[in-house]
């Protein structure tokens, strides 16, 4: 018997790609942020207890890093509360719980990709109401993967990938940060990580398996890039896309792309009102030492990314090897 699936923010980024993975696992029901508010505890306590699922995926999160500096409440409510509601209640039914988090959980002080095991240590507040939300999790005692991400990009919402495309349509140079690394990561890599994994454990027999694999994974693109090296890659790739993609083409008002440069500049000459940490880069050895899985290379998953025509692959030539995929 299939399981029952409860995901929330099912328009997201990662949200809208489970949405068309997780219900070939099970019996999918799903909430957008609009159907389902994460800021109303009695409103996530009675959506769980009606449907009474076996997993719950949290796909749904607070993620303006600039504006939660001002709106802690209501991040803090998000991405800090409504996770450990969650976990209880997925802890009162036996439910195992799926939830995203981030690398800004980090300060950026290594020079070295952070393990799971390392010290975290938030330099913003999104990073401090991510890190809340993974502790709550645990301290509920619920059966969960915590999974971190990185630099997120899809082909909706607010990410950097859009910005740039947007940006490169008015000006003839952009300039961009290249003193902030990180792994971008492809929303799809990360729910088809997640679906893999998931399925890994599929049946009642495999039940104990899933449980005694309960933790924080790291799940991000292999290698890194910096600001700078992600925006100069991303005019690449959309230079040689088709220009008739409906994404792309959403994305830029279907106006061409004049920026014909990417000047590099500092953190000090683009201030913020959140800070961003100088590196970090997550290790993802654990997850592939545990699973046996490894996202490919940030800059295989932006190509193929771009030669797709909804931002999903269309066929397996936009899949890598697992033999090309690395742990880093």
């Amino acid at each position: 018997m299939k399981p029952v699936i409860l995901l929330t923010g099912r328009n997201g980024q990662v949200g809208s790609e489970l949405a068309q993975l997780l219900p070939l696992m099970g019996e999918l029901v799903a909430f957008s942020r609009n159907e389902l508010d994460l800021s109303d505890t009695a409103a996530i306590r009675a959506t769980v207890r009606n449907i009474r699922p076996q997993i719950i995926v949290n796909a749904a999160a607070y993620t303006a890093v600039d504006a939660a500096e001002n709106d802690r409440a209501a991040a803090c409510a998000i991405n800090g509360e409504a996770p450990g509601i969650l976990a209880d209640e997925a802890k009162r039914i036996d439910a195992f719980l799926v939830h995203y988090s981030t690398d800004y959980v980090f300060d950026g002080s290594k020079s070295a990709p952070y393990e799971e095991c390392d010290a975290t240590a938030p330099a913003n507040i999104y990073g401090e109401t991510k890190l809340a939300g993974e502790q709550a999790i645990r301290d509920s005692g619920a059966h969960h993967f915590v999974f971190r991400t990185s630099w997120v990009y899809s082909t909706r919402g607010k990410n950097f990938l859009r910005t740039i495309l947007r940006l490169a349509t008015a000006n003839n140079e952009l300039r961009v940060v290249r003193d902030q690394t990180g792994s971008p990561t492809w929303s799809y890599e990360i729910a088809a990580a997640t679906a893999k994994i998931l399925a890994m454990f599929a049946g009642e027999e495999n039940r104990q398996a899933l449980t005694e694999a309960s933790g924080t994974y790291h799940m991000t693109a292999a290698g890194q890039a910096s600001w700078y090296d992600f925006a100069g890659a991303i005019l690449d790739e959309a230079a040689q896309a088709p220009t008739d993609i409906p994404w792309l083409a959403d994305t830029t008002g279907s106006r061409p792309l004049i920026a014909h440069s990417v000047i590099p500049i500092s953190t000090k000459d683009y201030a913020t009102p959140a800070i961003r940490p100088a590196y970090s880069v997550l290790s993802n050895a654990l997850l592939r030492r545990t699973f046996g899985v490894a996202l490919p290379d940030w800059r295989m998953q932006l190509r193929c990314f771009f030669r797709s025509s909804c931002g999903r692959p269309d066929a397996l030539v936009c899949r890598m090897p697992p033999s090309a995929a690395t742990s880093e």
